[in-house]
């Protein structure tokens, strides 16, 4: 697995089969940014308040994340992950949105 992998979610994955099981949507971006255009039952958790929000959160679902770009959705996944959550980059909400429709 390369650098860009690492960064920006490494393998492929099916993230359309992944929310018909059930995955939760999580976007790290600030509230102005969700108000502005979310997906549909999307939860809204700031990058910075991901680490104290977790127990917002259920381990036994898989999460995926999403911002503006793929950036800070990347960083969430790594926080996640870390944390012992089956955690999954879906990039920008935009292009997410697009995948899993």
């Amino acid at each position: 697995m390369g650098f860009l992998d690492k960064l920006f979610g490494g393998p492929k994955v099916d993230l359309k089969e992944l929310v018909k099981k059930g995955a939760v949507i999580v976007d790290v971006r600030t509230p102005a940014e969700y108000q502005g255009g979310h997906i549909k039952g999307s939860i809204n958790i700031p990058l910075q308040a991901l680490d104290g929000s977790l127990g917002k959160l259920k381990k036994d679902k898989t999460i995926i994340t999403c911002c503006a770009s793929g950036m800070r959705s990347a960083s969430a996944k790594g926080i996640l992950k870390s944390k012992g959550f089956d955690a999954h980059n879906g990039g920008g909400w935009h292009s997410l949105q697009s995948k899993i429709r």
